[in-house]
């Protein structure tokens, strides 16, 4: 038996149905999963003491393209638009192998780590030279994140049409064929689960329709989750209508793309008649503020989406468009972008901190996790608010969106990640220095 108990938290964050907060609260641990929560509660293992913290479930990050953390801040598309941006990239991406896609995983997952991200996505959609999805799952497996890895594609290339270069398109065939092989290998059914797979084509402008449809059968015959870009921005509304001959939301309601197990990344574009869909199927949506921003695509209308009744997570997306992963600076900004459009009641920062919690947990369709209850999984964040950064706060809750951007201690699944604000689980400088050597080379 493995226990954990956190002990004397200042405010217990919940996120249980009503939403308690609890003041000197332990929540107790016991393989993998929350035993007790309460005050006084005693084990016989670890200890954590968390007095001056607030106490949270682990942040959930609900797109990402890990990969991405090799090439943050690239002069040529810094100041560039989507597809520019990414006409920038796609060479240097080309040049990527198995050990580029492995080591920016554990640099991008110790990252969200760090932030206090217990379960992250990762949408893959490319594999040059051989890399393949078990390269990011064997990352994961090693920092200690709960993991959602998608298989993600592009098909259709400059020749035929499409966005990227000819040599980062797979064969549909093959495609289907891989995603059918990491669903069979990793993808874990059971509660608790630290590997889920899901299915992703990468973008309506990347794949054929046959390619969506396809994905989406199989997708169902194999009990797994959907995955892909829609509505980014104005280009991409512009393709849509131009070569697609509708708007996203019609696209992807004609080929199976809406359902409680599908989620859409950004959403920037959405429609009223689009989020009524989203909201009638149970269709949820990756919120990436920062990168929205950074592209200039423009704020994702979240607030009509939540009050619709739209499930909404949080999404870094990756680090080439926002320069980092951090998901607590995602929250923030998640909060700020409502309020600038909306008035300063648009959004608080609890519901801002409930949409990267347990909003992103209903997102990839994991009941068991986002909320510390009895009988959830032991995925935990420790916030310090006693530095001086918080000095004169009178609502500890409220102030980590402003505060602590280092997350003191992160469990998941009962085990620590980080401890006392440093990676536990890998040798976090050796992974950096691999990751800047590689980046040098890229640079050549």
């Amino acid at each position: 038996m493995n226990e954990i108990l956190v002990k004397n938290a200042e405010v217990l964050v919940t996120m249980d149905n009503a939403r308690r907060e609890l003041a000197g609260a332990d929540v107790l641990l016991r393989d993998g999963v929350i035993a007790a929560v309460g005050v006084g509660l005693a084990t016989v293992g670890r200890v954590i003491d968390a007095r001056g913290c607030v106490v949270t479930p682990g942040l959930v990050n609900t797109h990402h393209h890990l990969y991405q953390t090799l090439t943050r801040a690239v002069p040529g598309g810094q100041d560039a638009l989507l597809f520019g941006w990414l006409k920038t990239l796609y060479p240097i991406w080309a040049r990527f192998g198995p050990e580029e896609i492995f080591t920016s995983a554990q640099v991008g997952l110790a990252e969200l780590a760090l932030t206090g991200c217990s379960m992250t996505s990762d949408h893959l959609y490319m594999y040059p030279n051989g890399a393949r999805l078990d390269d990011t799952i064997a990352a994961a497996g090693e920092v200690g994140l709960r993991f959602h890895p998608t298989r993600g594609a592009m098909s259709i290339g400059e020749s035929d049409g499409g966005l990227p270069p000819d040599a980062l398109v797979e064969r549909e065939a093959a495609i289907l064929e891989d995603c059918i092989r990491v669903v069979d290998r990793f993808h874990d059914r059971a509660e608790g689960a630290m590997v889920r797979v899901g299915i992703a084509p990468c973008s309506p402008f990347s794949v054929s329709r046959d390619l969506m449809r396809d994905a989406a059968l199989l997708a169902r015959d194999k009990g797994v989750m959907l995955h892909t870009h829609l509505a980014e921005n104005d280009e991409d509304i512009a393709y849509s209508l131009e070569k697609l001959g509708c708007r996203p939301g019609q696209y992807a309601e004609d080929l199976g793309w809406v359902g409680d197990d599908v989620w859409h990344a950004h959403c920037v574009k959405l429609d009223g008649q689009e989020i009524d869909l989203f909201a009638r199927t149970g269709t949820g949506v990756a919120h990436c503020p920062c990168s929205n921003c950074r592209l200039g695509s423009g704020i994702a209308p979240v607030r009509a989406m939540r009050d619709a009744g739209v499930k909404v997570g949080l999404g870094v997306d990756g680090s080439a468009s926002n320069d980092a992963g951090n998901l607590v600076a995602e929250a923030r900004q998640a909060m700020l972008l409502q309020r600038v459009t909306r008035g300063a009641d648009a959004m608080s920062a609890r519901e801002a901190l409930e949409i990267a919690t347990l909003g992103g947990a209903r997102v990839l369709g994991r009941k068991d996790c986002g909320s510390i209850a009895v009988g959830k999984r032991a995925d935990i964040a420790i916030w310090d608010v006693s530095g001086i950064e918080a000095a004169g706060s009178w609502d500890p809750v409220a102030f980590l969106l402003a505060g602590p951007m280092r997350v003191r201690d992160l469990i998941v699944e009962g085990r620590e990640v980080v401890r006392g604000g440093a990676m536990v689980t890998i040798d976090l400088g050796r992974v950096v220095a691999r990751q800047n050597q590689l980046a040098r080379r890229l640079m050549e």
